[in-house]
């Protein structure tokens, strides 16, 4: 499946694997992004909802130009099922010098209910962001913070390779109360 627009920085753009497929971040997949952002977003490092209006002037102002860009700081993708978006998310704050990059994931909020889904579609999307970073991008590392209440969500990243690294304490504000936030990594040695 190829998508509109390929990143410069990678010579492979689809990552593919059994009925998964990541393809770089499709426009047509703004929309449906967005309402499923405005509704995780406790999950997020996101504070107001995103109108349309938003949605498209990042897409134009910061997305686009990813593309172009040999050094770019996210590589974000939609995640495909059966020729269905089912999530997207990839590697921000990306390090080129340090070889280094932060793993992101979101899931359709209606899939993210059912355990079962979410914790196959996470396993799937977490085995093909290896392939990208490991193997595509030949980086050393990549991590990831999530919020302490996430207990699933932690349980499947420990379950596949990621190691428990640091916490940031009282790092978040939700609902009136702090919560931890939990660093995970995965070295490229830990999975070869």
């Amino acid at each position: 499946m190829n998508s509109e627009i390929k990143y410069i920085a990678l010579k492979q753009n689809d990552f593919s694997y059994g009925d998964y497929i990541l393809v770089s971040i499709r426009q047509e997949d703004m929309e449906r992004i967005r309402q499923w952002r405005n509704a995780q977003m406790s999950v997020l490092r996101q504070s107001v909802k995103l109108s349309p209006g938003d949605q498209k002037l990042y897409f134009e102002n910061v997305i686009k130009s990813s593309f172009t860009d040999k050094e770019t700081k996210q590589l974000l993708f939609s995640l495909i099922k059966n020729n269905q978006l089912i999530g997207y998310g990839g590697l921000v704050n990306i390090s080129w010098k340090d070889k280094r990059a932060e793993m992101s994931f979101l899931l359709d909020d209606q899939r993210a209910k059912n355990k079962t889904l979410y914790k196959k579609d996470m396993v799937n999307f977490i085995y093909l962001i290896k392939k990208v970073i490991f193997e595509e991008m030949k980086f050393n590392r990549v991590f990831t913070e999530t919020f302490a209440f996430r207990t699933f969500h932690i349980s499947i990243l420990e379950e596949n390779g990621y190691m428990k690294e640091g916490i940031l304490r009282n790092h978040i504000l939700e609902s009136g109360k702090f919560y931890d936030s939990i660093i995970h990594g995965m070295i490229k040695g830990d999975v070869l």
